[in-house]
């Protein structure tokens, strides 16, 4: 009890003498400290505020525009061109500050040229979004820049090229354009013509056609009206109906899992690491309270939105019986670990000092050598997150609204971030491939209650050192998580760093408070609840294949000599990989992202396209010359190129028709031919891990600096889940999810025909790793 006692600042005694108060001295400074630092993170947001709101603009630069009018006017030169003397008349007169014509004088040249500053700053954000609307430049051949590009491209620089905060760029981003209803109907079109034989096509063109002429001009307006309102006509809608409103469990269903380095080992300790790792993230968390993240620059010089990066901490999704919420605080000044079926409370922070990385891996390891039992009904607790969301939001709103529950679940869900401090051991042995796969399995879905699923994310921590994330998917996309991501690991490799021993540098204060072991009480009825949620899970859990693989034969560097994208090589692989797995193609669904707009999230890109069926086709048929191949090669990766571009440029398919849905359901409108596009499966769902946002290192320097990338289940019961990292110039990842309880997909299979899809494809122009 004895932290219990130093966590309280004053006490005090009823006594026949009257009342005895004491109080203690160290905890009235850490309140003291802990209000200073809340009153610095106050002052440092409104800073902030200030700069992002005049950006491209600064005091300097106000500053500048002052002297400017003040020095023409003592060279009786009047630039203003008699505003200064309107508003030096418009001025009340009389005693006060006012009463000298000097003064009077000064503030008049004052306010002109703050309004004259504020005009600038207006032209040059609205001059900025106009360029930024400009994305011509994305379906330009490389190395043939035009003259009008680069002359767009030196404007683009010039207008922000005083240094950015994150948020910076936010308000001269251009909208999301809602693309015409023809566009959109006759791409989807194109996208399913060689999913479709001729019948079922001709009835999809009638059913697109009546949809286009008679349903699709009421629905597009309401849209271009809430595009002109809303910030994104899409993002709110995609976060609240994908996500937030989906009543299926998170585990397997939405959540993603990401991997540590794989192929070097900073150490064996698992409390050092974590330690480290969770300084980290706290450097991190201050860099983006204090906007000192730099925007991720699309060729150096297009921002990408980053409002997605707002709710990265301090999040949890609160379970609702029809939705859920996204609960985000402005601050947080701890973590929730999960140990061996106990909860505890882990403080980050020392009054206002940030604990250093030894002082956390002393509290991680006070907690791995605790030996309490875990409470009734406490170990298997986080599977509630991890079963049916209606079922969660009772048990809830019936066991934990009230006492100590309720401050127990405060407590997880007030954390910045959610630990797990496993006992099993998992890394990759290159040696033994199915250890990459049991890695995996592990972050996915774990034992279904030692990952608290509703947490922005959980950073995991195993026996042996190793880490990973397993991360909430509402709240942002895979590349976001990701810059975190890669900040942390080069920050524990290159900055942090540990001593000979595996430990963490400096030497810990012995003397912090424990952690606090969280107490329940957990009723019958609840632990009922709580084992039904378990059993579904674990169900899930186990129906997953997963198979993770390096693929050695080559990577970026060689796919490049094949002069296409190494992303549209990949996706024509795996056209090629499922064609030899299924004896069929399938609607293929790859994420691109939207953020050269504001507020932009992903869009799909139909990946299986005439092109890229007709080469496969070829493929398979064995009597093609190897020239007539390339340039069947050639026009599938062009045609996929293409896709990628519009679908990020705002010209997709799947988002505008998604929208056009949700309009119909509110106006009561029936339409057969969005009802039947909505309800098409994705039997092949993929995505390619963004890598090197932040250039922590350089890969050329340290190539064995490899993240293995992440994973996901398997959208649809027959279909699969792909994952890809291309990383660096000679290895590529991937992760394949499938399930066991169908027939007709095997991961491991479907891996094989990946890797034997892009020898053949590389065989095509003679590429191998005897040519680097």
């Amino acid at each position: 009890m004895a932290e219990a006692h130093q966590a309280v600042a004053f006490q005090f005694t009823v006594t026949p003498d009257g009342v005895d108060f004491r109080l203690s001295r160290e905890a009235l400074k850490h309140i003291y400290l802990s209000g200073i630092n809340s009153w610095k993170k106050r002052l440092i947001r409104i800073k902030n505020g200030i700069l992002r709101g005049v950006y491209p603009g600064s005091p300097t630069s106000w500053l500048v525009v002052v002297m400017a009018t003040v020095g023409s006017s003592y060279c009786k030169v009047d630039i203003s061109m008699g505003l200064v003397c309107y508003i030096q008349r418009c001025l009340p007169e009389g005693c006060g500050p006012y009463r000298t014509p000097q003064t009077r004088a000064l503030l008049s040249m004052a306010i002109f040229s703050t309004g004259v500053w504020m005009m600038g700053i207006f032209f040059f954000r609205q001059t900025l979004k106009l360029l930024l609307s400009y994305h011509g430049w994305m379906f330009e051949m490389h190395g043939q820049t035009s003259h009008f590009t680069k002359v767009w491209a030196i404007c683009v620089r010039l207008l922000s090229s005083r240094r950015p905060m994150l948020y910076s760029f936010q308000t001269s981003l251009p909208k999301l354009p809602v693309p015409s209803v023809p566009a959109t109907v006759k791409r989807y079109l194109e996208s399913v013509r060689p999913l479709l034989d001729g019948e079922e096509y001709s009835r999809m063109e009638t059913l697109a056609k009546e949809f286009q002429d008679k349903t699709a001009p009421r629905l597009q307006k309401y849209l271009v009206l809430k595009s002109w309102w809303a910030t994104n006509y899409v993002s709110d809608w995609w976060e609240e109906y994908v996500y937030l409103r989906s009543r299926a469990p998170l585990v397997v269903n939405s959540n993603y899992y990401v991997m540590d380095f794989v192929l070097i080992k900073n150490t064996n300790v698992q409390a050092a690491r974590l330690g480290n790792i969770v300084h980290a993230m706290i450097m991190y968390r201050r860099k983006l309270d204090r906007e000192e993240i730099k925007p991720v620059m699309a060729l150096g010089i297009v921002p990408m939105c980053s409002y997605q990066m707002e709710r990265m901490f301090n999040t949890t999704r609160i379970p609702g019986k029809e939705s859920d919420l996204l609960q985000h605080l402005s601050d947080s000044r701890h973590v929730a670990v999960y140990h061996k079926g106990r909860f505890f409370k882990v403080w980050l922070y020392e009054g206002s000092r940030l604990l250093k990385p030894c002082d956390l891996e002393m509290q991680f390891q006070r907690i791995l050598d605790d030996p309490s039992p875990p409470q009734p009904g406490e170990e298997k607790l986080a599977a509630l997150t991890a079963g049916g969301r209606v079922e969660w939001a009772q048990a809830r709103q019936a066991f934990f609204s009230s006492g100590k529950n309720k401050a127990a679940l405060d407590a997880i869900e007030r954390a910045a971030f959610f630990v797990a401090l496993d006992e099993e051991s998992h890394h990759y042995d290159p040696e033994d491939e199915a250890s990459l796969s049991l890695y995996g399995k592990a972050l996915l879905h774990g034992n279904c209650y030692n990952r608290w699923f509703d947490k922005s994310f959980t950073v995991i921590a195993f026996k042996n050192g190793q880490l990973g994330l397993n991360t909430e998917h509402a709240w942002a996309d895979a590349p976001i998580i990701g810059h975190l991501w890669e900040f942390v690991l080069g920050t524990d490799t290159f900055h942090l760093g540990y001593t000979e021993t595996g430990h963490c540098l400096g030497k810990p204060n012995p003397m912090l408070a424990a952690p606090q072991r969280l107490q329940w009480d957990i009723p019958e009825q609840c632990r009922a609840v709580i084992e039904s949620s378990y059993q579904v899970a674990t169900a899930l859990a186990d129906d997953v294949e997963l198979y993770c693989f390096q693929f050695l034969p080559f990577g970026k560097g060689l796919i490049k000599k094949c002069r296409t994208s190494p992303d549209a090589f990949v996706q024509i692989a795996l056209q090629l990989a499922h064609f030899r797995d299924r004896g069929k193609f399938c609607l293929t669904y790859e994420a691109s992202m939207t953020r050269m707009f504001r507020e932009g999230r992903t869009e799909t890109v139909r990946s299986c396209t005439s092109e890229s069926t007709a080469f496969v086709q070829a493929m398979v048929e064995g009597s093609h010359m190897k020239a007539d191949l390339q340039d069947l090669f050639r026009k599938a990766s062009k045609k996929h190129q293409n896709m990628y571009r519009l679908a990020m440029t705002g010209a997709g398919i799947d988002r505008h028709l998604f929208c056009l849905y949700l309009v119909s359901k509110y106006l009561g409108v029936s339409s057969p031919f969005l009802a039947e596009v909505l309800s098409e499966p994705w039997r092949l769902s993929t995505s390619q891990v963004a890598q090197f946002q932040i250039r922590m290192f350089d890969p050329d320097q340290y190539p064995n600096h490899l993240g293995a990338g992440g994973g996901f289940g398997p959208v649809a019961d027959d279909g699969y889940g792909v994952s890809y990292m291309i990383a660096g110039e000679n290895t590529i990842f991937f992760h394949i999810s499938s399930k066991f309880s169908s027939s007709e997909t095997n991961a491991q299979r479907f891996g094989t025909h990946i890797r034997q899809a892009l020898l053949d494809i590389a065989d095509l122009f003679q590429v191998s790793k005897a040519d680097s």
